[in-house]
């Protein structure tokens, strides 16, 4: 196990002793497993550790449309449908009045969190033009609707709709290569939101960072190709690829923002 734990960072331990017994539990019972919503790096995580070649189980993530960040997995017997599975979504819908409303995410998620619900069985959220989307597990469902009747001053009144409905659009990467001293947090986020190295440190000590959707608060926190960064106000960015070093001995990176 611990040779298996080297390949990963510490904090994403208890995430991969969670993986696996899904997996023996799938195995052992020769019954599906159905998670909660993943994000993309703990997709990831399921992907390396459950989808190789002697695998006795299938594995299939679903967030109600091809675009979708926060997917279900289902983990299922070789020889079980998988297709066939539900993956247990259902899409709400309900409307506000934006030209006396302003309503953002982070609205609708403290919504839904005031109401005891947890971040692991909400999928993604769309709020656009007066029109708020959420997915959620098919099980809480019911209670969302009968219970999220307001997000901030707007009363709203929610209602299923099919989950090919969902107004989500493919999102777009910006992509630029430039070097750094090194992979800190710190350093990739001055340079990937172009701050002053002062104020990218204010930012990761008032728990304003994220890296793979978790706060970090440790400025030397080392990234790796592939992490996701988001900075409260200022969007998201990526560590796309890490592409050795320049002759003057920094690192050559290629960063990513979102449109």
């Amino acid at each position: 196990m611990m040779e298996l734990y080297q390949h990963f960072r510490k904090e994403e331990e208890a995430f991969i002793d969670q993986i696996l017994s899904w997996k023996e539990q799938v195995e052992r019972t020769y019954q599906p497993k159905l998670t909660n919503f993943l994000d993309p790096r703990e997709q990831q995580l399921v992907t390396i550790l459950i989808s190789t070649k002697d695998s006795d189980v299938n594995l299939l993530f679903n967030g109600g449309h091809k675009f979708a960040e926060r997917k279900r997995a289902v983990i299922a017997p070789l020889y079980e449908d998988i297709q066939a599975v539900d993956t247990g979504l259902t899409l709400l819908e309900g409307h506000f009045p934006d030209k006396f409303i302003h309503l953002s995410h982070r609205d609708v998620m403290g919504a839904c969190l005031s109401l005891g619900l947890k971040r692991q069985i909400l999928g993604d959220i769309v709020v656009d033009n007066g029109l708020v989307q959420l997915v959620v597990a098919s099980e809480i469902a019911l209670y969302v609707k009968s219970h999220l009747t307001k997000i901030k001053h707007a009363s709203v009144k929610l209602e299923e709709r099919p989950l090919n409905e969902w107004n989500i659009r493919e999102p777009i990467w910006l992509e630029q290569e430039t070097t750094v001293s090194s992979l800190r947090l710190d350093v990739v986020v001055k340079e990937a939101y172009r701050l002053s190295r002062k104020e990218a440190t204010e930012y990761i000590k008032k728990l304003s960072v994220k890296v793979n959707y978790k706060l970090v608060d440790d400025v030397s926190f080392t990234l790796q190709a592939g992490d996701v960064l988001s900075l409260r106000g200022k969007g998201r960015s990526k560590l796309v690829n890490v592409r050795g070093r320049s002759k003057k001995d920094k690192q050559k990176i290629t960063l990513a923002r979102l449109k």
